[in-house]
């Protein structure tokens, strides 16, 4: 009797399938490039072990819809023009493929029901931060750039909060200053994962001398892989040297060196390299600097010209010059005696480099953003 007495008094404890269907949902936006999904998919550990049930919505044919299947979460694929700058007959139709994308998102947004929206940016995000908007779903934007996309400009209206990985970004943005705040940018965590011996195998290294880590962007740096070959000798002396040229800048004449690794490109092996690197020569993409922030790794940093570029690894680069993070050398400057010098100064300040990061509050850009969300989330029933 009495255990039928407890039975009673307990409540109803829900099924698996009733206590998944109570979870709070968020959907997440970006794409274009796969600087808009990265980061996206960077939150998903920290979503997933808070309890937050993952939905994205995308572009029908974008790389966002390939890189989110990968880590299989649902996927929404919405009609999603281009907002050009310039003249295009595309600019006659994109308009249309916006509008339809709104209706889209918003028939999505309505049967998703989340509590809140995260966009990372690039034009398919417009029709969904708008439709958002509509229903009074909580969105917040985060700006990986020094200086706003127009995607993001469009946006910041209808945003509830806009997160930006610069500081300096916040002051280009005093109209929304009380919805701007600094996070820095999520960088995935398998990043942090690197194995050292695994990367010494990988490039035939051993314990004994230093590592310099050569890197120019995801397709590599004619300019930079020129520059380091160019001083190879000098720099084998004291380091080994693993460096990343790009696709078909593989050098066959230095394959028998030692003490020099060569790819093409890195993908999972880079949190390995990036593991056995005690000082970086890099490109100043937002992804990239970060990751060297999060890792502690002192850099050099080498930006694209104004004369291949808009200028925005220039201001990435200043800006961590500025707070002592990174040392630069502008590519009108690059030499092989300005490339010398400048690594032999970076090695030299090494520890004061390091002791500078360790200062940030950037490497908690996951931590932040989870917590902003959750603060502006709607109630969920």
């Amino acid at each position: 009797m009495g255990a039928n007495n407890q039975t009673k008094d307990q409540p109803n404890l829900p099924s698996d399938h009733q206590q998944l269907a109570k979870k709070p949902k968020i959907v997440l936006t970006g794409g274009g490039t796969a600087g808009h999904v990265s980061p996206n998919l960077a939150l998903l550990s920290s979503l997933n072990a808070d309890g937050w049930e993952v939905v994205y919505i995308g572009s029908n044919h974008g790389i966002e819809k390939q890189l989110v299947a990968e880590v299989g979460i649902p996927y929404h694929g919405i009609s999603s023009g281009k907002l050009r700058r310039y003249f295009s007959w595309q600019n006659f139709i994109d308009p249309f493929k916006v509008i339809k994308g709104i209706f889209d998102a918003y028939f999505a947004i309505a049967k998703i029901k989340p509590q809140a929206v995260f966009s990372k940016g690039g034009f398919v995000t417009v029709p969904v931060i708008f439709a958002s908007w509509l229903q009074r779903i909580p969105v917040i934007i985060h700006e990986s750039d020094f200086s706003s996309g127009l995607a993001n400009r469009l946006s910041i209206p209808f945003a509830t909060k806009v997160c930006v990985t610069f500081p300096e970004t916040a002051k280009h943005l005093a109209k929304y200053a009380l919805k701007v705040i600094h996070t820095g940018l999520p960088i995935r965590p398998d990043i942090l994962q690197g194995n050292r011996e695994r990367g010494r195998e990988l490039c035939g290294f051993n314990a004994d001398a230093p590592v310099l880590f050569v890197v120019g962007g995801s397709t590599g740096s004619a300019k930079i892989n020129q520059s380091i070959r160019a001083v190879l000798a000098e720099l084998t002396q004291k380091y080994q040297v693993v460096h990343a040229c790009g696709k078909g800048n593989l050098d066959i004449n230095l394959k028998s060196n030692p003490r020099y690794q060569q790819f093409e490109y890195l993908g999972t092996e880079l949190a390995d390299i990036l593991a056995i690197a005690d000082v970086v020569v890099s490109r100043s993409g937002a992804n990239a600097v970060f990751e060297f922030l999060t890792l502690r790794k002192p850099n050099l940093l080498i930006p694209l010209s104004k004369l291949s570029s808009r200028g925005d690894q220039i201001l990435n680069a200043k800006s961590f010059q500025a707070r002592g993070y990174s040392a630069v050398l502008l590519e009108e400057d690059l030499t092989s005696e300005s490339l010398l010098k400048a690594i032999a100064d970076l090695d030299q300040r090494r520890d004061e480099y390091i002791q500078n990061m360790n200062q940030s509050e950037d490497a908690n850009a996951i931590a932040q953003i989870v917590k902003i969300i959750k603060s502006v989330a709607k109630p969920h029933s």
